[in-house]
């Protein structure tokens, strides 16, 4: 994809955070006593709103050659600490996983796009979506693991993240390879293989940092 590619799906996805999918999930949590969620996801609805008009007017730059791509927006860290969740409503932890898988994904997307922006010489729009990635993940996402409870002690975090990458590596990559590969798809299935095999490995080093704490 190029940048005219990249910047209109980014603002498309922007716009659906800003205006349906955020909006509802402050006022579900609103409705379900969980104040704190809705405050945090009426201000995230913001911040996807500013993002989706930087990603417009840089599109907008990118079609014309005329103008000046916007600043990347500025990032205001937040830390998660270890805790239990910080809200009550079992729709609004549900809404909060979706809200985290979100972040993450466009998190990912984000360092991509900036990648190949880079690759094609244009730092602007590259900085763009770099500054709007650590946005994602470090406010937006970090945020949201606060309230969802998403960090544990160590030995919780590794025993987690191990069953994560022992299933990957056995379960879910070995399965998304043989369906590409029934259906003709070698390069996929390889591709597939290929992370199954470092899922593998991920398991293997993080259960040697589990065994070494004793």
């Amino acid at each position: 994809m190029n940048e005219i590619a990249n910047l209109t799906v980014s603002a498309a996805g922007e716009v659906n955070e800003a205006t349906s999918m955020y909006p509802r999930f402050a006022q579900e949590a609103e409705e379900d006593g969980d104040h704190n969620a809705a405050v945090l996801f009426a201000e995230i609805a913001d911040d996807e709103a500013h993002h989706s008009e930087a990603f417009k007017a840089a599109l907008d730059v990118v079609r014309t050659g005329q103008g000046q791509v916007p600043a990347p927006p500025e990032v205001d860290p937040v830390t998660a600490p270890a805790g239990p969740p910080q809200v009550r409503s079992a729709r609004t932890l549900a809404n909060l996983d979706t809200a985290l898988h979100g972040e993450a994904l466009a998190f990912a997307r984000y360092t991509v796009f900036a990648e190949q922006a880079e690759q094609n010489g244009d730092e602007a729009v590259a900085a763009l979506f770099r500054g709007a990635a650590a946005v994602e993940l470090h406010e937006h996402f970090t945020a949201e693991a606060v309230l969802f409870g998403f960090v544990d002690e160590t030995r919780a975090n590794l025993r987690k993240t191990i069953a994560g990458e022992h299933y990957e590596a056995t379960v879910m990559y070995p399965t998304f390879a043989s369906r590409a590969g029934a259906v003709g798809d070698i390069e996929a299935a390889e591709l597939f293989w290929d992370n199954a095999r470092d899922e593998d490995g991920h398991a293997r080093a993080f259960e040697q940092a589990l065994d070494r704490l004793g």
